[in-house]
C-alpha cells in the first residue's frame, strides 16, 4: 500500500502545487493524509472534497478547528497509523509526539510541525514527517512524503515538490 503525507501547506486558497502534488506526485497511491497547519478553510473543504484525510495544526483557524480533529487514528494495510500536527520545538519532536500516544502507540505517527522531513524508528514505533509541501525553510524546497507498507517492510520516501 501506498500513502501519500503532506503537511504544513500554509496556503490561503488551493493553488496548482496542490494540484499538482495530488495529481502528480502521488499518482497511484491508495489515500492521502495531511498532518496539519492547512491554514484556510477553503483548502481544506479543496482536500476533503480529494479524500485527503487531515486533522488540525498550531495554524489552523477555528474553522478548521471545528471540522477536523487533531488526532486521528487509522488502520491501513494491517497497520494503526496516527496522523498528528505537532507542536513547540523541532528539538525531540518525534520523541514528545510519541509520549503523547503511551502506553497504546501506533504502529506508524505521520506527523508535522517542523517543516523538516524524518524518517525514522522511534522506540518500536515509525515516525514518519513528510516537511513541509510550501515553506521549507530549513532545507530549502517544498517536500511530501510517500509510505510504502509491505507485509513485513515499512518505508518512507521524501519527494521534493519543485516545480
Amino acid at each position: 500500500m501506498k500513502i501519500g503525507c503532506l503537511s504544513d501547506t500554509h496556503l490561503k486558497r488551493p493553488d496548482p502545487i496542490l494540484d499538482h502534488i495530488l495529481n502528480d506526485l502521488f499518482a497511484g497511491v491508495d489515500m492521502v493524509l495531511h498532518a496539519g497547519d492547512i491554514a484556510a478553510y477553503s483548502v481544506l473543504e479543496w482536500l476533503q472534497e480529494k479524500g485527503v484525510i487531515a486533522v488540525c495544526g498550531n495554524m489552523d483557524d477555528y474553522e478548521i478547528l471545528d471540522r477536523v480533529p487533531q488526532v486521528r487514528t487509522i488502520e491501513a494495510a494491517g497497520k494503526q497509523i496516527s496522523l498528528v500536527h505537532g507542536w513547540g520545538s523541532k528539538e525531540r519532536l518525534a520523541e514528545r509526539i510519541l509520549a503523547k500516544f503511551s502506553p497504546d502507540r501506533p504502529d506508524i505517527v505521520v506527523f508535522g510541525h517542523s517543516h523538516v522531513p524524518f524518517w525514522g524508528e522511534v522506540d518500536g514505533t515509525y515516525m514518519f514527517n513528510p516537511g513541509s509541501a510550501s515553506q521549507n525553510r530549513f532545507i530549502g524546497a517544498g517536500t511530501v512524503g510517500i509510505l510504502e507498507i509491505g507485509e513485513q517492510t515499512v518505508h518512507g520516501n521524501f519527494v521534493s515538490v519543485g516545480e
